[in-house]
């Protein structure tokens, strides 16, 4: 998926330090539209200014449930991506992908389309006629330093769901509950679906070397000590070996459990690029602008993406947690 923000703003992301807290912190989402009148929004936890990454987690998007008949669903044309791994799952519905590495893929509820954008990509994402209800997620991973300019590459997986106490899992990156995805990643990541059942409480083992954070979609959820509801980011630090939570509604709780080994490294993030310096952002934008190093996109019909323009001011740290 674009950041489809006109003014995106650039944001220097990283050295906020995880901490070993044993209260959980809130994250709030902001709405975001994804351009013209009848298109959906979606509600960003990650990044903000309270934290902008979790592990090498730095971009949660979370949208629906969407009458695509009102929303006019989701149709995002062509554009890049540098330095990041874009992660879709979807609760409901069905989006067709296309990329210039020639792959041509659906994204459906409970599989992983997982993909790599190092030096260069473009893809476009289109709900299909088939959905009638459109409702997921879209995150973004970034790659670490020495695998930041990685080939082109696109996985896709469809994680078995597993029992836990009081709960189901798929587990679509890295291992939990006794279930480890064969998707490649460049550093240590977990991601997860959890169905929780009402009033259940369920026990999790973790890395007590990640952080993690949970995205609660329904429901509403008691982790460390902090209720989570609807579109709220929970976030741990390091140093925890178990994980529990407690659904607190009469309905069963869904949530997306995400996790990962502190990214150690500053990044900056403009519109869909990431990188490490103004220089990178500034030639990865005049590189699409003409046409260069991403490849085309094969069968949508209809223009890429223009770039935004480029901030006028110098790029200035935020996000950090003091």
């Amino acid at each position: 998926m674009s950041n489809a923000e006109r003014d995106p703003a650039a944001l220097r992301c990283g050295a906020e330090g995880s901490g070993t807290a044993r209260r959980a912190e809130v994250l709030s989402a902001r709405e975001v539209p994804l351009g013209g009148p009848r298109a959906m929004a979606v509600r960003r936890t990650l990044p903000q200014r309270a934290r902008t990454l979790i592990g090498a987690w730095c971009f949660v998007d979370h949208y629906g449930p969407d009458d695509v008949s009102a929303s006019g669903g989701m149709d995002v044309a062509p554009h890049p991506h540098i330095g990041l791994q874009t992660v879709s799952w979807l609760f409901s519905g069905e989006i067709e992908h296309r990329d210039s590495l020639g792959s041509h893929a659906f994204v459906r509820p409970g599989e992983l389309n997982l993909m790599t954008g190092g030096h260069g990509i473009a893809h476009s994402e289109v709900s299909t006629p088939a959905t009638t209800v459109l409702h997921g997620v879209q995150l973004w991973v970034a790659l670490p330093d020495g695998h930041r300019n990685a080939d082109r590459d696109f996985q896709h997986y469809v994680p078995t769901p597993v029992r836990v106490d009081g709960a189901e899992a798929r587990v679509f990156l890295g291992t939990l509950a006794g279930s480890t995805s064969p998707v490649r990643t460049f550093s240590p990541l977990l991601g997860a679906e959890l169905l929780i059942e009402p009033r259940a409480t369920t026990t999790l083992a973790v890395d007590a070397s990640f952080e993690h954070g949970l995205l609660v979609d329904q429901g509403q959820i008691v982790m460390a000590g902090a209720t989570l509801r609807p579109a709220e980011l929970g976030y741990l630090g390091t140093g925890h070996t178990t994980l529990t939570l407690t659904n607190e509604s009469d309905t069963p709780a869904r949530v997306l459990l995400i996790g990962g080994t502190p990214f150690g490294e500053e990044i900056i993030m403009w519109w869909n690029f990431i990188g490490r310096s103004n220089e990178d952002i500034v030639q990865a934008r005049a590189d699409w602008t003409a046409g260069a190093r991403f490849g085309e996109v094969h069968g949508y019909d209809g223009d890429p993406l223009p770039a935004p323009e480029l901030p006028s001011v110098p790029l200035k740290p935020r996000g950090r947690v003091r």
